[in-house]
């Protein structure tokens, strides 16, 4: 006869964690959150500076495709109040930003941007500049329908 387990097991602990979890984010001050994912934050920038490549890939490639299942699973609703929550913070943090950050910024995305056309092949630059040079043909198009609707 197998011998009787001791205490909980398996889901019904999990499930008490996660209440336990719950009543102590509902109680903790804006502070102590803070504090405590700062804490979390810290402690996940550790592991990673351990991590090697290989468990670094792995962990980023399952990352992804957790995220594009739940895009593909999300409704057009859905999707437009995420995509409106991530406008509202990234304006949010604009405001708040210094010069100094918003130069920092900037210069970034400028490398980036020298990067990327450093690295692409003639065949992606000559896509590249056909999508930007059709962006620009139905951008003049939509301004100039918007002015004559407008009387302008």
């Amino acid at each position: 006869m197998p011998k009787r387990k001791r205490g909980i097991t398996g889901d019904a602990a999990s499930r008490r964690e996660a209440i336990r979890k719950r009543e102590r984010t509902v109680v903790e001050t804006e502070e102590e959150r803070s504090r405590r994912l700062s804490t979390m934050a810290q402690r996940g920038l550790g592991k990673r500076a351990e991590e090697t490549e290989e468990p670094s890939n792995s962990r980023l490639s399952d990352m992804a495709q957790r995220g594009q299942e739940r895009r593909a699973e999300e409704t057009d609703e859905k999707r437009n109040s995420r995509l409106a929550v991530m406008g509202q913070r990234s304006q949010k943090r604009r405001v708040e930003e210094t010069e100094e950050q918003r130069n920092s910024r900037l210069e970034i995305m400028a490398q980036r941007g020298q990067e990327r056309r450093a690295e692409e092949t003639e065949e992606q630059r000559k896509e590249n500049t056909f999508w930007g040079e059709r962006n620009v043909y139905v951008s003049d198009n939509t301004c100039k329908k918007n002015k004559s609707e407008a009387g302008i």
